[in-house]
């Protein structure tokens, strides 16, 4: 089979219009993808408000080293980090292949990234031509119910009447292999909905709502979240956190939360670039259980916003004690993410999402990312004894373990109050761990 050469063009959403940004080459052959490369545009080089496609890269912060150069991706990968986000995730892939007709993984990389739809995660957009408009995507919020229906179909391989072809106007968005879509609500802000799947062994939306607004009351930064119900089905909705409203060309203060702005009076939808976890360590999906959370704070020192690089690395020690009393053994490199703060013109650690405890009976746990001196080893003490990574004192990383447990020991009161039905409470209370069974009497004895 002969290799195919493919001129694709990138746009990003700055302000409240899209630009041309760059031109892509990817070479492919079949459904392999051989190699690409990147040339940003003369005139979006020259923008102060251009967006960087991937921070690793295609930085801009020299823009006399990239201007009218053709640009490969770090480390020997075969695409760039930040067009690989733009792309669909695992249950995206699966709309795309039903809505042409397709096997499973049967396309090339670029016609997954063509079909992904304007509405897709972050700032940028794929289109084959410079002339070409975006795609409209974000189904409203009275078509949930069709929109599950629909997903219900994909994930059992059946077609999908006309009625219900709505779900293929969605973009794609994080989530992994579940169900799922982008929704407004009544106000017009953006929401995905993570549905149930029929295969579940327990109420997957009900537990990750109460896991994400645990993990709120612990102080991590999780956008909002909500549960709703169609029949007998669990619907969670998740604000989207790579878009807020303002008033065109205004400047929001470090006060005003993105996450709770919403439209009105001559407010716009603003987008914010996004990257994952992956992008920045700069590595390929098969390396991800390779890496550490440290490897993530070294990506916040080197590509962060260096205002927020000591808060977003406490982030990240707190999200990795978070997910080793609660069993979260899904952060992997792709739910860690970054978004451009528009404050800042930089990188920040992006909220708080896809956190989902796993029941085991199992006494040694390990998380996906690397903890400490012990690889994976899901304990405190491992955790702990990696505390200089994330630029934190001993003293300061026990206070983190002491205020975390506090909260999480309640769990079961917490997850009454969330709903959470008592037999799903009992469904996933193996995931959650006493602190006796993840540290040491030493350890204890250092907590204030």
């Amino acid at each position: 089979m002969a290799a195919n050469q493919l001129k694709l063009m990138v746009f990003a959403h700055l302000g409240q219009a899209w630009a041309p940004c760059g031109q892509l080459l990817m070479t492919e052959e079949g459904q392999n993808m051989l190699a690409s490369s990147f040339a940003y545009g003369l005139n979006y080089a020259r923008r102060q408000d251009a967006l960087e496609v991937d921070p690793v890269s295609l930085s801009m912060r020299d823009r006399d080293a990239i201007r009218g150069k053709r640009l490969l991706p770090a480390n020997g990968l075969l695409l760039f980090g930040g067009i690989r986000d733009a792309a669909p995730d695992a249950w995206g892939r699966r709309v795309i292949e039903a809505k042409l007709k397709v096997p499973a993984n049967s396309l090339p990389e670029s016609q997954y990234l063509l079909h992904a739809g304007s509405d897709r995660v972050g700032a940028l957009d794929i289109r084959e031509a410079i002339n070409d408009g975006p795609v409209q995507g974000a189904n409203a919020t009275h078509s949930l119910e069709h929109l599950m229906e629909a997903a219900d179909r994909i994930e059992e391989g059946l077609p999908i009447p006309a009625h219900l072809e709505s779900i293929f106007l969605d973009g794609t968005a994080l989530g992994g292999a579940r169900p799922k879509a982008s929704i407004r609500d009544k106000h017009g802000v953006l929401w995905l909905a993570k549905f149930s799947s029929r295969k579940d062994s327990f109420d997957i939306p009900t537990i990750e709502h109460a896991a994400l607004r645990l993990a709120a009351l612990v102080g991590l930064h999780v956008p909002p979240v909500s549960v709703r119900t169609l029949g007998n089905r669990k619907v969670m909705l998740i604000r989207r956190f790579d878009r807020y409203w303002a008033e065109p060309g205004a400047t929001l203060g470090a006060d005003v939360d993105l996450l709770m702005t919403e439209p009105g009076a001559s407010r716009a939808e603003h987008r914010m670039g996004f990257v994952s976890g992956l992008t920045m360590v700069g590595c390929d999906e098969t390396e991800s259980r390779t890496k550490s959370y440290a490897d993530l704070a070294q990506a916040v020192r080197r590509y962060a916003h260096p205002s927020g690089i000591r808060a977003d690395n406490a982030e990240l020690f707190k999200r990795m004690v978070y997910n080793v009393m609660v069993s979260n053994d899904d952060d992997h490199l792709r739910n860690h993410g970054f978004v451009w703060e528009p404050r800042c013109a930089g990188w920040r650690l992006s909220p708080l999402y896809d956190v989902l405890p796993r029941p085991s009976h199992a006494t040694e746990r390990f998380l996906h990312l690397g903890i400490g001196p012990q690889g994976r080893l899901a304990t405190l003490d491992n955790a702990l004894a990696s505390h200089e990574q994330f630029t934190l004192s001993r003293a300061t990383a026990c206070e983190i373990i002491a205020n975390i447990w506090r909260v999480v020991r309640e769990w079961r009161v917490y997850f009454e109050n969330f709903d959470v039905p008592a037999e799903e409470i009992d469904k996933i209370a193996p995931a959650f761990r006493h602190i006796d069974m993840v540290s040491t009497p030493e350890l204890r004895r250092q907590l204030p």
